[in-house]
């Protein structure tokens, strides 16, 4: 009789564990299984002009794979992320060393203001910087109408992936910042008084002690720019009128199958286009977690 009741207990003690993550596995399984899985179904077919919608199995994936223009633009975000993502994390690493060292009057300002611009929606800070890059009506065509010169257009061919990624970065060093300054104010004070007492000097500090202590900070933001370097939509798109000669609908993967699915209506196509960006996605951020948390 004891064995049975508490195996009773048992079964309800695992009962109340799911009605507190029932809910949270009912929406993660309504908002991101179930699209992913519809995603992937549509991936599977293509409609044709007889016979409707049809099952082609992976010839979409296959077109993909040879798709000049998804490479094309694939290898502007990848480039974006090579050289943006750094520049920007290295900003947010210096300015938040700086607001932690102790030696800055006026922190809280500081702190305030360079997190600002992670405030302003994306479609507002875009705006706002593509008329300043405007050459017509801008602060651009300003400068070269008040010094009868002509400055390099921002939103040219050769410019314009540099002018996107001026703004990304404008956007998002507050935010990459406070997570860097959130782990540098974990850090025990003790660790520095004990450096400063066997002579290691500000630098030795930075490089011994803070440094690997906000290591995980650093994958976590390192992560979160990949994810978002691949993802790069707002920007461009926002700014293709400004120059529809070079920020073309397949300027990058997701402005790319943003143009399928709704210009285009083809949506199996542009769900195996998301597919294969997800997947690389994952991959790589994937290897970022590995390579940061393996040298711990």
């Amino acid at each position: 009789m004891a064995v049975q009741q508490l195996a009773v207990r048992r079964r309800r003690r695992s009962f109340r564990g799911w009605q507190f993550v029932g809910p949270f596995m009912l929406v993660f399984a309504l908002v991101f299984l179930a699209p992913i899985g519809y995603s992937i179904y549509l991936s599977l077919y293509k409609d044709r002009l007889i016979g409707g919608n049809a099952f082609v199995g992976l010839d979409n994936y296959t077109q993909a794979v040879q798709d000049a223009q998804f490479w094309s633009g694939f290898g502007r975000v990848a480039l974006f992320l090579v050289v943006q993502v750094p520049i920007m994390l290295v900003l947010a690493l210096l300015v938040a060393l700086a607001i932690d060292s102790g030696r800055l009057h006026g922190k809280a300002f500081f702190r305030v203001t360079i997190f600002m611009p992670y405030a302003v929606p994306a479609v507002v800070a875009t705006l706002m910087w593509g008329f300043m890059y405007s050459n017509q009506f801008g602060l651009v065509g300003n400068i070269n109408d008040a010094l009868n010169i002509k400055l390099p257009e921002p939103l040219g061919a050769d410019l314009a992936l540099a002018s996107i990624g001026n703004i990304v970065t404008w956007e998002f060093v507050g935010y990459n910042m406070l997570i860097f300054y959130s782990a540098l104010r974990v850090v025990p004070a003790s660790l520095y008084e004990s450096a400063e007492i066997d002579g290691a000097g500000a630098f030795r500090i930075i490089t011994a002690i803070k440094l690997p202590a906000i290591r995980g900070a650093l994958v976590i933001a390192t992560i979160f720019s990949v994810i978002g370097s691949f993802q790069l939509f707002s920007e461009p798109a926002i700014m293709r009128p400004l120059a529809r000669n070079v920020l073309t609908t397949d300027y990058t993967p997701n402005m790319y199958a943003y143009s399928l699915s709704f210009a285009g209506q083809q949506y199996n196509y542009a769900a195996t286009v998301a597919i294969i960006m997800g997947v690389i996605t994952m991959v790589i951020a994937y290897v970022v977690q590995l390579r940061g948390t393996r040298e711990k």
